[in-house]
């Protein structure tokens, strides 16, 4: 059994794509570790603002047919696949971690080098994970949120603002 992390955002329709993708992650994977929810700008490009969390779920599957399942769950909400790295997006789905995998293929990275560049990825991982090492750099998620360089964050912690979202997160927290 593998824990797996997952990066979510959205910027397109928000409420709507987060809940349906974590409705799909949820039926996916069974039960998720779900941070809070935060409300960020874009990185790379002008547009509306993210939102953004971190999961973490159990799988025994491999960590290609994990990322296969991913693409198909943005794809079945809107996502393009020929769409750009840095632009508007329904639903974006990034497999960061992985056990303790360390993959860089072309088509994977694992751990995802995002983790440790944006803020987005890093605090709600740091939220859930604290404990947790980066398998490359043996440091635990809450170090590198600590190290971090926070100067210029454009990010905040947001209330959920959807039932769908609060019934899930409530579920997982009973379940903890």
């Amino acid at each position: 059994m593998n824990r797996g992390y997952i990066s979510i955002g959205s910027n397109i329709d928000r409420d709507k794509h987060i809940t349906a993708g974590l409705l799909a992650l949820e039926q996916q994977f069974g039960k998720l570790i779900i941070s809070s929810l935060y409300e960020s700008e874009p990185v790379g490009f002008s547009g509306e603002n993210f939102y953004n969390l971190v999961v973490g779920f159990d799988s025994e599957s491999d960590v290609n047919r994990v990322a296969q399942q991913l693409r198909q769950i943005e794809i079945a909400n809107g996502r393009t696949p020929d769409s750009k790295k840095f632009s508007a997006r329904t639903l974006d789905l990034d497999l960061i971690l992985y056990g303790n995998l360390i993959i860089n293929d072309g088509k994977l990275q694992i751990p995802r080098n995002e983790i440790e560049r944006y803020l987005f990825v890093l605090e709600p991982l740091a939220e859930i994970a604290p404990t947790l090492k980066h398998p490359v750099h043996n440091l635990s998620y809450s170090d590198l949120w600590q190290k971090m360089d926070k100067t210029n964050t454009k990010q905040r912690r947001i209330p959920y603002l959807f039932n769908s979202l609060q019934r899930i997160q409530n579920i997982s927290n009973l379940a903890k």
